[in-house]
């Protein structure tokens, strides 16, 4: 890795997305269709992936903003006072009296696996607010973090706004959904799981040679690079001048919920740090994997030097 850009203040990171109350229950196993079992625990992690990937990116050294909406319910203060521990800039964030904060509720299974049903509320009432709001200070950010559980066309306009600005833009295409082709080319970085890429893509990713295919066809689309998440089986990722694969990590899985989430803002902040793609794809691998050694959604993010410790600095 190499050192912060500015060591007054560390990289520079904007994130626009979803803000969610994550209701987490662990069980030996998962009930089938009509049964009932008997779960083991259960816990509240303030989550949503916009503000998941802050919170990562927070603890990793930048300087973050998070962009988006919360209710004004029992869930939106905790939701922005967690944002405020990880000492988060929370302005950017509006209170919608109308709509409940996002929800998302989590099962797991005995090895860690997980099962999301999110109920988005008022991050879906994100609109030329939130734009104005991200206009304003744009100058500011090195990095925009974008995923989809916000309406996309507020985040297609919210990547205009940072491209015109030479702000560098990743995409979590999380959860993926039909992306019109013209919009590729306003994203720097876009970087699907399995599952996305296959609903992206229509390539069933299952190793790399799969895993290259469906990054062919992003970066063929206008994506500067495309980066093919792959959990156990490590990591993809290819631009017009250079293709890599990360082996994965060798950790105990206790909960992948937000593994993700922990790639998406490691690799914000390698890369606004200056980092080769290489070195901030191993970097945001080893955030990921850190982050599926503990429970929760925004708790198991990890801190830098967890991460440089796996990473190998």
């Amino acid at each position: 890795m190499s050192e912060l850009t500015d060591s007054r203040f560390g990289p520079r990171l904007f994130v626009l997305g979803g803000i969610n109350m994550g209701l987490i229950a662990k069980s030996s196993r998962l009930p089938l269709e009509g049964e009932t079992v008997r779960g083991d625990e259960f816990h509240m992690s303030s989550g949503g992936k916009g503000a998941t990937q802050a919170v990562a990116a927070s603890r990793l050294g930048a300087k973050v903003k998070m962009f988006g909406r919360i209710g004004d319910d029992l869930f939106g203060p905790k939701l922005k006072e967690a944002l405020l521990r990880d000492n988060i800039d929370v302005s950017g964030i509006a209170v919608d009296k109308n709509h409940h904060s996002g929800v998302g509720v989590i099962t797991l299974d005995s090895q860690g696996r997980n099962r999301v049903m999110a109920i988005y509320g008022a991050n879906l009432q994100c609109d030329d607010e939130q734009l104005e709001a991200l206009r304003e200070s744009i100058d500011d950010a090195d990095v925009l973090i974008l995923q989809m559980e916000i309406p996309f066309e507020v985040s297609v306009k919210a990547a205009s706004i940072a491209k015109g600005k030479g702000v560098t833009v990743l995409l979590d295409p999380a959860p993926a959904s039909f992306i019109s082709e013209d919009a590729y080319s306003l994203f720097d970085v876009v970087s699907p799981n399995q599952t996305e890429a296959k609903i992206l893509t229509d390539v069933d990713v299952n190793d790399v040679e799969s895993a290259a295919r469906a990054a062919k066809i992003l970066l063929d689309r206008g994506v500067s690079v495309a980066i093919v998440k792959m959990g156990e089986l490590g990591v993809y990722f290819a631009s017009s001048e250079e293709t890599g694969f990360i082996p994965p990590f060798s950790v105990e899985v206790t909960d992948t919920t937000s593994a993700g989430d922990a790639f998406h803002g490691a690799l914000g902040v390698a890369l606004a740090e200056g980092d080769s793609m290489g070195n901030a794809v191993r970097f945001a691998a080893a955030a990921g994997a850190m982050a599926v050694t503990r429970p929760g959604v925004q708790d198991s993010m990890p801190v830098r030097s967890e991460v440089e410790r796996l990473y190998g600095i």
